[in-house]
């Protein structure tokens, strides 16, 4: 079997790919291939589905401009029953003294991109905010419009459903191989035995991705980190609260009646997942993201847990930011990888890039040249401090 272009990774990131290929006009043939069609394991799935323009770097607030656009007007690029229950809460980043000065600068930066960010001393928070305590707070950035939360999977099935009037072969396999001729990717091998011999091959497979490259003979420092998400029941219900980070990493936001907290993981020892272990890791809750909530939002010192979930996202080690486009070799291997936790907020604004990018010839919309493959080659880090 030949295609013109195989996407190996069917969740957001490679669905939004296909997606963008047929609406910029692309007439060839595309398979889609996934090996969890249930998505009972994916990133996109399993995330937190949160987004924001408070990042370090202009380029990827652009990329989360875009799907916020993309958010207005569903209805008019899925139909009139597309609903991915977006609510607009907002983020609340917090810094202490020794984190002021980066806070300030990212602020500056999405400023500058037009986000509607406000920077407010701890004074000013409390009282927007008259549950938190700014105890070793000094100032927030705050996200007054364009960020907040909305269902993975619901936006997942809108561009699934979406394929399926685009003439999309979807092909549920896992990858075993790439075949290579020189500097050109000529094939796909799948677990099942069959090969397809691909035009272009892209790589969107998310945690995976790192290993579907060195497939290729590629390197790609993108690797699975574990990550565990937390929900807990609380007398009190703060219909204001944004999704609010803490200086410590740990963040928290209101889900329906209950909360959702996470991001508890330490650095230290913080590696390569097992590609089986899914199991939520309790103790981080009891033991590390307990006693800050309960310091930054005192009420929240009797709360009750519920239920948790851990997934694996696709961490990139050099930057923690995306690598998109060709390789500068082997130029039909196109990676869409390593969004290191906000893959499925960007991933609409990657499709439509790398479908320009297929279809033109070049970045139309968004341009990507910044998080091309060369830093990587170079191990040049193209740092995204705003990582959550």
């Amino acid at each position: 079997m030949r295609y013109d272009v195989v996407i190996i990774g069917g969740a957001i990131v490679g669905s939004s790919i296909a997606y963008y290929l047929r609406e910029e006009g692309f007439s060839g043939s595309i398979a889609l291939v996934e090996r969890d069609p249930q998505f009972a394991h994916a990133a996109t799935t399993l995330s937190c589905a949160s987004i924001r323009q408070q990042f370090s770097i202009p380029e990827n607030i652009r990329l989360s401009q875009f799907t916020l656009k993309l958010f207005r007007r569903l209805t008019e690029e899925f139909g009139p029953d597309a609903d991915i229950g977006f609510r607009e809460g907002g983020y609340l980043i917090l810094a202490g003294e020794n984190g002021l000065p980066i806070l300030k600068a990212n602020h500056e930066t999405q400023l500058a991109e037009g986000a509607d960010i406000v920077l407010e001393d701890a004074e000013a928070l409390v009282r927007r905010f008259p549950w938190l305590s700014a105890e070793g707070i000094t100032a927030g950035a705050y996200g007054r419009t364009g960020e907040g939360w909305f269902d993975a999977h619901a936006m997942l099935m809108l561009f699934r459903k979406a394929l399926r009037q685009k003439n999309i072969e979807f092909i549920t396999a896992d990858v075993t191989g790439i075949e290579r001729q020189g500097d050109r990717v000529i094939g796909v091998g799948l677990d099942n035995g069959e090969r397809l011999e691909a035009g272009i091959v892209v790589n969107a497979a998310g945690p995976n991705a790192g290993k579907v490259s060195a497939m290729a003979g590629l390197a790609l420092p993108v690797e699975p980190r574990k990550r565990n998400v937390f929900i807990f029941e609380a007398r009190e219900k703060y219909d204001d609260m944004p999704l609010l980070v803490d200086p410590s990493g740990i963040y928290v936001r209101p889900e329906g009646s209950v909360y959702i907290t996470g991001g508890a993981e330490p650095e230290e020892g913080d590696g390569p997942a097992d590609a089986s272990d899914f199991e939520p890791d309790w103790p981080l809750f009891e033991e590390v993201i307990w006693p800050v909530l309960a310091t930054r939002i005192p009420a929240f010192e009797a709360i009750k847990p519920t239920r948790a979930w851990a997934g694996h996202y696709d961490y990139n080690t050099l930057d923690q930011n995306a690598v998109i486009g060709p390789h500068p070799q082997v130029e039909n291997f196109l990676f869409a990888n390593g969004f290191s936790g906000h893959g499925l907020q960007q991933a609409p604004a990657v499709g439509k890039a790398l479908a320009e990018l297929i279809v033109h010839g070049g970045f139309r919309t968004v341009d990507c040249a910044a998080f091309g493959y060369s830093r990587v080659a170079e191990g040049r880090a193209f740092r995204e401090l705003n990582v959550i």
